[in-house]
């Protein structure tokens, strides 16, 4: 192990560094620095992204500040591995959903399962939610958070397209799916207007028959 300079937020934001030791890696450091992340996701999963500080995560952890501060450089980095766990765990409750069921299942069918997931649990979902506009809010800090999402979540949803699709129509699709499930996700959010986004997927789903049938 070697001390080094961490980069720290304090409670009220401001900037702060701090030397701490760190962990080398071993099997036990990195069993360890698991748990205290999914506790610090957890926690953001229920509480969301306002008053997040270093302190509130070692509370939701049972830990200190300065034992995170042993695991994670700052509180930037523990919130974006926080974020990508929570990330995660919404991806494969996705492909679980859309791949269940009988083979062969109709491409509607599998991005109406892979959206009821992305949408579902409105805690979790708000969070992730509120990453991407705190990514937006300051993009110079925070870019990381808009970008790993879009990253992590098309890799996924280009496995559930039909294999015989050339690469490129497979990603032209997938963009299309993300980003109208992300304004759905957005809507719903802001106006709980589920009837309005539940038309909206029928609409969705007319679409995606459409290319379906039409082939390569």
């Amino acid at each position: 192990m070697e001390a080094v300079d961490v980069n720290t937020s304090a409670d009220d934001g401001s900037p702060g560094r701090a030397g701490y030791r760190r962990s080398a890696g071993s099997k036990r450091g990195e069993a360890r620095r698991q748990e205290l992340l999914g506790r610090v996701a957890d926690d953001l999963a229920d509480n969301g992204l306002v008053d997040f500080s270093l302190r509130r995560a070692a509370r939701a952890a049972g830990t200190t500040h300065k034992v995170l501060l042993y695991h994670f450089d700052g509180a930037d980095d523990l919130l974006r591995q926080a974020m990508l766990q929570l990330r995660e765990r919404r991806i494969g409750s996705a492909l679980a959903a859309a791949t269940r069921g009988p083979a062969g299942r109709p491409l509607a069918a599998r991005v109406r399962a892979v959206g009821a997931v992305l949408m579902g649990e409105e805690s979790g979902l708000r969070v992730l939610e509120q990453a991407i506009g705190l990514a937006m809010y300051d993009p110079e800090r925070y870019a990381a958070l808009g970008r790993e999402a879009w990253q992590q979540y098309l890799p996924p949803l280009l496995s559930v397209l039909p294999e015989g699709w050339s690469d490129q129509r497979k990603l032209e699709v997938a963009e299309m799916i993300l980003a109208v499930l992300q304004g759905f996700r957005v809507d719903w959010l802001t106006s709980g207007d589920t009837a309005r986004v539940a038309a909206g997927f029928e609409a969705l789903t007319r679409a995606l028959e459409r290319e379906e049938a039409a082939g390569e």
